[in-house]
């Protein structure tokens, strides 16, 4: 499976940089990442949620780092989801926000019909990874996922982002999301 996905971030481009390359960050708005732990300046562990309750890990390798402009990175070894990807971050014509492009490939278990049964239960990769930029973006110009009085409980099957009236986040969840 082959995904893209672009948005504009109101923030310069290293600090949007900054921030990705922060890779604890990620589960703060990739619904599915449970945890990223960094090993070494370019080893992380990844854990993540999949279809049926399932967990997938696995160790990814930095492979070109540009800091402010670039991040690419493959999975090593014996991978549950065999992934690769880049983020590029690029000045957008405003001067002042960072466009941001997505290019990730990834295997999914199952093959085809793996793909056709996530896609039944709602969890299509393109829309996942749509709304996991949204979020990003939100959480860059604002410091949280944005929730709104539309959609009160969330994603009830899986109980992610579980949403309430929109109002700022609590200090100690401000605090987790901004790294202070």
């Amino acid at each position: 499976m082959e995904l893209t996905a672009t948005t504009t971030v109101r923030k310069p481009a290293s600090e949007v940089y900054a921030f990705w390359r922060r890779l604890e960050n990620l589960p703060v708005y990739m619904a599915h990442v449970d945890d990223v732990r960094a090993i070494d300046d370019r080893t992380s562990r990844w854990g993540a949620s999949a279809p049926f309750g399932r967990t997938v890990e696995w160790t990814a390798e930095i492979t070109e780092d540009v800091p402010g402009e670039r991040l690419a990175w493959r999975s090593t070894g014996d991978a549950d989801v065999p992934n690769s990807g880049t983020v590029r971050f690029r000045p957008a014509p405003d001067g002042v926000s960072t466009e941001v492009y997505v290019h990730l490939t990834y295997d999914i278990p199952g093959g085809s019909l793996g793909k056709a049964v996530a896609k039944y239960f709602g969890e299509e990769p393109h829309q996942q990874l749509d709304d996991d930029l949204r979020r990003f973006k939100q959480v860059m110009e604002t410091g949280e996922v944005v929730r709104s009085d539309g959609a009160p409980w969330g994603k009830r099957a899986r109980k992610e982002f579980p949403q309430r009236p929109a109002q700022p986040l609590p200090a100690d969840e401000r605090a987790e999301v901004l790294g202070s």
